[in-house]
């Protein structure tokens, strides 16, 4: 039975018919149409799907839509815009950081919540908060060289 689950995505409120135990990632991609955030293996192991739920990197694949109402979820396309990209976005580019793209998404949301709850990590901090972040592509040093340096930019703005 679908009930009507509110969820604040990004900034703006909206009203979904669903059922409450549906995945916060088959909502963001089907009815409201946010594709970045990816299935991956749909057990929360892997990262693909990675999202900000109160500012913490949550695996959406696994987090039923009763979980996530009332709570303030930001995924990549909230987080900047072509014309102003996010410090994480423009460090992802300007190191070459993705390869297939795939993993990105999830990737640069478990950064942003890094960054938020430390805004100056070490390399060591970066790889901890990255190891749950899959990449078969074998980007990884470029990913955490792009966090590294979107964290200096962020001092710095």
């Amino acid at each position: 039975m679908a009930d009507a689950i509110e969820l604040t995505v990004n900034g703006t409120t909206r009203s979904l018919a669903a059922d409450p135990d549906t995945s916060l990632l088959s909502a963001l991609r089907g009815a409201l149409g946010l594709t970045a955030a990816h299935f991956g293996c749909g057990a929360g192991q892997c990262g693909a799907c990675n999202v900000l739920v109160d500012g913490r990197a949550v695996a959406s694949c696994d987090t039923p839509l009763w979980a996530a109402a009332g709570k303030s979820i930001v995924t990549l396309e909230g987080l900047g815009t072509p014309e102003k990209p996010h410090s994480l976005q423009r460090a992802f580019i300007a190191e070459q950081a993705m390869q297939c793209g795939y993993c990105i998404s999830g990737i640069i949301m478990s950064a942003s919540a890094l960054l938020r709850e430390n805004p100056n990590p070490t390399e060591a901090e970066v790889r901890a908060a990255l190891d749950r972040n899959l990449c078969r592509c074998g980007a990884h040093n470029r990913i955490v060289r792009a966090v590294l340096r979107a964290a200096r930019e962020g001092q710095a703005a």
